[in-house]
């Protein structure tokens, strides 16, 4: 449960915030001062999202802002006012705000603007991760593989890789299409510029027009400022759309322009803006089909099928299997603090054996998960679904996130097998979006066919 520290001098204004934010599932905390918030900190306070008002007695806002920047912390800070104005907002962002919005709050725009500053940080850090990465290896150098399959695959992307043409990467979800794409990108002429990754599937429709192309000030409510779209932060490099299979069909036509055109136009705003960008875009779905259903545009899918990259499924490439354990076993006794060999003979075989229908995603999961709970420097046992004595060994476990997830996984398995993998009847069972239940899915690792 994210945690979160609200400031105001205002009991009301506290007391309405505290029980918008719990209801949304947050744990709150409240200071009725900057200086208290600061003890709060101070006193070991470990907070998710601080949200604080610019005009109090004492210490005000700002200053706050100045005097956290001395402290490390991770918070994301959304700072508040009731007497805002553009040069607020802009002193208050250059002085470490992640956002500002003015009051009187309202409770949508609050939640949305703090999930929308979670994506940003978590892209943030993700792009820094990968930064200090591609230091140690290289654009396709980061690919693990033996197979004459995928090495066919490395071969045609290095040779695209230099060009601006749109690229799109198709396969199963756990292939390793995001690896592919940062792969093209990093050896490419735009290497040195920005590689924005979004996934569309993980961003409301509501919220992934405002966050492709950017608004302008007062274009819907709570636009109170001008604000650039993940297009212009990618110009000069490559933009990595993610799951285009789930794009939403008013949103093809604006897509379809930027193709064409390498222009963009902001929400609210009437003048076109030039952006030089590469559209990198993936998908596990049928584009072909989905075409033929009628659900994504035809024109749009000729043009980001100019340059089609597949990679194939784990279980036709088997032989990699070998050679990724090993690489999943370096990086996790480096990451865990752990001193494995490798794997028995038996679990190997096993390994061998399995469908992989999350492929390198759900194996990269096994090795760790097996990792983590071995008592020797060798895998001898390994958790694979939910089979039998596997189930005991889960058990074991006392975190309350690994039981809710084994919890959710067997609910939606549930939900699936009753729909006969019906996965929009499904979702309607769960009391869930279509799109929220794909991505459920795919972070426990299925593929975005129907069972």
């Amino acid at each position: 449960m994210a945690k979160v520290l609200v400031i105001d001098d205002e009991i009301g204004v506290r007391e309405s915030l505290s029980l918008i934010l719990r209801m949304e599932g947050y744990d709150v905390v409240c200071g009725e001062s900057a200086s208290s918030g600061i003890r709060l900190i101070d006193d070991g306070g470990n907070y998710d999202f601080i949200i604080c008002d610019i005009r109090m007695p004492g210490m005000d806002g700002i200053q706050f802002l100045r005097e956290i920047q001395n402290r490390d912390l991770s918070s994301i800070v959304i700072m508040i006012s009731a007497y805002g104005t553009v040069e607020t907002s802009i002193e208050a962002i250059k002085s470490g705000a992640d956002d500002y919005i003015n009051k009187p709050i309202n409770s949508e725009e609050l939640v949305l603007r703090m999930r929308m500053a979670e994506e940003r940080k978590r892209l943030r850090k993700e792009n820094l991760y990968l930064h200090k990465e591609l230091g140690k290896q290289k654009g396709f150098e980061a690919i693990v593989f033996v197979s004459e399959k995928v090495k066919e695959v490395v071969n045609f992307a290095k040779k695209i890789s230099e060009y601006k043409t749109t690229v799109l990467i198709t396969g199963e979800s756990g292939t390793g299409k995001e690896l592919i794409a940062r792969a093209i990108h990093t050896s490419s002429p735009r290497k040195n510029k920005p590689y924005v990754a979004v996934n569309c599937a993980a961003i409301p429709e509501s919220l992934l027009e405002s966050e492709l192309f950017g608004y302008v000030k007062g274009a819907f409510s709570g636009a109170s400022n001008t604000k650039r779209g993940l297009f212009e932060e990618a110009h000069g490099g490559t933009l990595f759309l993610d799951e285009i299979g789930e794009f939403p069909n008013h949103l093809q036509s604006k897509l379809l322009r930027v193709l064409q055109e390498a222009e963009i136009r902001r929400l609210g705003d009437t003048k076109t803006i030039k952006v030089d960008v590469r559209i990198i875009a993936a998908t596990s779905r049928d584009l072909a089909q989905d075409v033929i259903q009628g659900t994504f545009r035809e024109d749009l899918f000729y043009r980001l099928n100019i340059l089609p990259v597949h990679i194939p499924p784990l279980r036709e490439r088997k032989e990699d299997i070998l050679v990724l354990v090993e690489h999943f076993i370096e990086k996790y006794n480096e990451k865990l603090g752990c001193y494995i060999k490798g794997v028995s003979p038996g679990v190997m075989s096993e390994l061998h054996e399995y469908p992989w229908r999350g492929n390198v995603r759900e194996l990269e999961n096994v090795i760790e998960r097996a990792m983590i709970l071995t008592d020797s420097d060798l895998i001898h046992r390994i958790d694979l679904g939910l089979r039998g004595n596997d189930q005991e060994s889960a058990s074991d476990s006392l975190s309350l996130n690994e039981a809710w997830q084994r919890l959710e996984k067997a609910y939606i398995e549930k939900a699936l097998s009753q729909t006969g993998g019906n996965r929009t009847q499904a979702a309607k069972l769960l009391g869930l979006s279509r799109r929220a239940l794909l991505y459920k899915l795919k972070q426990y690792g299925y593929s975005e066919e129907e069972d």
